[in-house]
């Protein structure tokens, strides 16, 4: 039974129109639907889909958003001008559900450096426009631009006259991220007490981060009677970003207790969400990006994973399931413990102890302060040779070779030479469309192990100015590679000089994480069908 005590906020996602619009986070019309799916999935109240009257291509995106989604309230955002508002209409119309946003800039800088416009011109224009996209759509939300840099009272009289138009949502942004949370608190609880508007108007938030406080200012806005948060999927936006939809979301729900608000989010899409993201923007979230980085839920320090292990709640303020992530919170690395390696040895259906524990921590230790993480694909490999004594990696780079084609349709061609420690040197060719797929697949042939590239990242680390190499760069090439062998995915990594041959050696990485793993379970039906045989049928 829902509590009577506790409001509904809504969440207005703008990530395809604000984040969209910032440098690095362009988007294919194809992927803004893509992306407008997995928000649809996530159950937002709002999806901002563009900004109709910008280009052609945003007209596109937001008609084919609104006549595909169904869900959310779709908006296009428009300036206070008859063509905007009205090309928002158009765009907008198959949707079932449809809202027109109407800005306009309030501050004092606005309307005398870009607008030119004096309190009284600012006043009609909102009051015509707001007028004229109600009379087109039932649902209008009204922005003032750079509202917290606007005098209080003049942002009062343009709040009122929006809502006096027709708007029924009136949004109160921080523009340039420049607020804080004690004043955005104050501002909303003077605004709802003093804008003249029909019972049911709700106001909104929309913060930047420029300062680092987007998610800080909009919880305090929420607290001084904000019913309404504007953010996007990994913080993305102008400048420094907009609050991030999942650290927002994710508060509201995880500190109920402080807020005593609720979302309609569904929170087990968020890491699908923001995965999309950064699918079709080519920019994952950074590492310690909190909820959606890849640090987020991870412990690596022995003292963390110690406690972790006994009781998540020790270091956990909230599931990874709550955010639909999947994922072995305990990673391994050079920082780790025994008792962190032997938990994650026995979820493997490794039992490590004594001599064997001993042995097993110093190959791990070695292997960690060499790569960083060390996987469960990886470990898998490596407790497989504990008792064995068999190398832990069976392969290695021994020469790239890339033919580039002669002919603009021919494809290249790339002899690859691994050693391996049991065969000795193999050498195999092959072709394909691009020299590193070429070089995978020649790989893949040698290791009678078919793979498909998931992700491929790599960093150039230049060598510090001050200390000049011998070769005038220095450079450093970090590589990291995901695969799918089996319907699995396997990590893999290198570091090099050259970048080609460091591709190769983080697939052949990846490749024998997973041929470790293929090992050790083809081993364990071996001895499961052993056991079988062995054991008397009953009568």
């Amino acid at each position: 039974m829902t509590d009577p005590q506790i409001d509904r906020v809504r969440i207005f996602d703008t990530t395809l129109r604000d984040g969209e619009q910032a440098p690095g986070f362009s988007m294919t019309e194809t992927a803004k639907l893509r992306m407008a799916r997995a928000l649809a999935a996530l159950k937002v109240d709002v999806i901002e889909a563009g900004f109709a009257a910008a280009s052609p291509g945003d007209f596109r995106s937001i008609e084919a958003i609104a006549r595909e989604i169904d869900g959310p309230i779709i908006c296009s955002l428009s300036r206070t001008t008859r063509g905007d508002v009205e090309a928002s209409a158009k765009a907008l119309a198959p949707a079932s559900r449809k809202r027109i946003h109407v800005f306009l800039g309030t501050s004092p800088i606005h309307r005398d450096s870009k607008l030119h416009m004096s309190r009284e011109t600012v006043l009609e224009n909102i009051r015509t426009s707001v007028a004229h996209a109600r009379s087109l759509v039932d649902d209008v939300e009204f922005s003032a631009e750079d509202a917290i840099r606007t005098e209080r009272d003049f942002l009062v009289e343009c709040l009122s006259a929006a809502a006096a138009a027709g708007a029924t949502t009136l949004n109160v942004p921080d523009t340039v991220g420049y607020t804080t949370p004690d004043e955005i608190y104050e501002l909303f609880r003077f605004l709802g007490q003093h804008v003249d508007r029909p019972e049911g108007t709700i106001f909104s938030t929309h913060c930047h981060d420029d300062l680092g406080m987007a998610v800080a200012n909009s919880l305090a806005a929420v607290r001084g009677g904000a019913r309404q948060i504007e953010c996007a999927v990994n913080g993305i936006g102008e400048r420094a970003g907009n609050c991030a939809l999942e650290d927002v979301v994710m508060a509201l729900k995880t500190r109920a207790d402080a807020f005593r608000v609720t979302t309609g989010v569904d929170t087990k899409r968020i890491m699908a969400a923001s995965h999309t993201l950064a699918q079709v923007t080519n920019s994952p979230p950074p590492r310690n990006k909190s909820i959606v980085g890849a640090n987020a839920f991870a412990h690596e320090a022995g003292i963390h994973q110690h406690g972790v292990l006994q009781n998540p709640e020790t270091y956990e303020i909230m599931k990874p399931e709550d955010i639909g992530l999947a994922v072995e919170g305990i990673i391994l690395g050079k920082h780790s413990g025994r008792h962190a390696l032997a938990a994650r040895a026995k979820s493997l259906g490794f039992i490590l102890e004594g001599d064997r524990l001993d042995r097993a921590f110093v190959a791990f230790k070695t292997i960690a302060d060499e790569i960083g993480i060390v996987d469960s694909a990886r470990l898998l490999s490596l407790l497989s040779g504990i008792d064995t004594g068999a190398p832990e990696r069976l392969w290695k780079l021994n020469k790239v070779d890339i033919r580039s084609p002669v002919s603009a349709n021919a494809w290249p061609v790339a002899r690859i030479e691994l050693e391996h420690g049991e065969r000795g040197r193999v050498t195999d060719i092959a072709s394909a469309p691009g020299a590193l797929d070429a070089a995978f697949l020649a790989v893949s042939q040698m290791m009678n192990l078919p793979a498909r590239v998931d992700q491929l990242e790599m960093q150039y680390i230049a060598v510090d100015a001050g200390e000049p190499a011998p070769d005038g760069q220095g450079a450093n090439v970090l590589t990291e590679i995901t695969l799918e062998v089996d319907g699995e995915l396997y990590a893999g990594r290198a570091r090099g000089r050259d970048i080609l041959p460091c591709f190769v050696s983080a697939y052949i990485d990846a490749a024998s994480n997973a041929e470790a793993v293929r090992n050790v379970r083809a081993l364990q039906r071996a001895t499961t069908n052993s056991v079988q045989h062995a054991t008397p049928q009953a009568a």
